[in-house]
């Protein structure tokens, strides 16, 4: 991060700044370069200071809608990793681990966009239209053992008249309601749920694939 501050400091229009209006300069050209920093937020006051920046975009921890039960998995290394090892004949080149899966799991976050940081940012629709493109796809190319077939299944927008908002936050996540169909059978798929807004079915989400 430090080293990323310093370019911003060797910028022109940060350098010609007097020294009071040089890490405001410096912050508005770490907001206008870094996607993350203008959409999240960043304290650059490390090293060469750029300021703090409030991000518009905060997202809160996503909690399981059901207990869930974690399965522990054994795994062994069986790869000769050195040529040491390749002369060895004892097997010696066996490392034991652990790894733990969810059988299935629905688990629900909610977000926040403030207008007035965003602007403050340089925050734009276009941004914004890149935030629900990764949010949809961000686990189609981070698979792995554990999480092979996690993947986001439903994204509820709600967008306002004004910057101040026609209601609260809580009042409108309080509208999206997921619940188990059959609470005696566990789930095992999202067809085990049903997910609603304001007592209405929600689509799914849908993808155009081209071959």
């Amino acid at each position: 991060m430090n080293n990323l501050i310093d370019e911003a400091h060797q910028q022109g229009e940060v350098k010609t700044k007097e020294k009071g209006d040089k890490t405001e300069a410096a912050r508005k050209w770490m907001c206008g370069k870094y996607y993350d920093i203008r959409t999240f937020g960043a304290v650059m006051s490390t090293g060469a200071n750029a300021g703090q920046v409030r991000g518009p975009v905060q997202l809160t921890f996503a909690r399981s809608v059901d207990p869930i039960v974690t399965l522990e998995h054994s795994i062994t290394r069986m790869a000769v990793a050195t040529p040491a090892e390749a002369e060895k004949q004892s097997g010696d080149n066996r490392t034991m681990g652990r790894k733990n899966t969810v059988p299935y799991g629905v688990y629900v976050a909610h977000g926040f966009i403030s207008p007035h940081l965003a602007a403050q940012t340089g925050f734009s629709e276009d941004d914004l239209l890149l935030l629900w493109e990764a949010l949809v796809n961000m686990f189609e190319h981070d698979h792995s053992a554990a999480r092979g077939e996690m993947s986001t299944c439903k994204l509820v927008v709600f967008k306002h008249q004004s910057a101040l908002g026609n209601a609260a936050s809580n009042d409108l996540f309080k509208r999206v309601a997921v619940k188990k169909k059959n609470a005696a059978k566990p789930a095992r798929s999202l067809d085990d749920y049903s997910v609603t807004l304001d007592g209405k079915e929600i689509e799914p989400i849908k993808t155009e694939v081209t071959v």
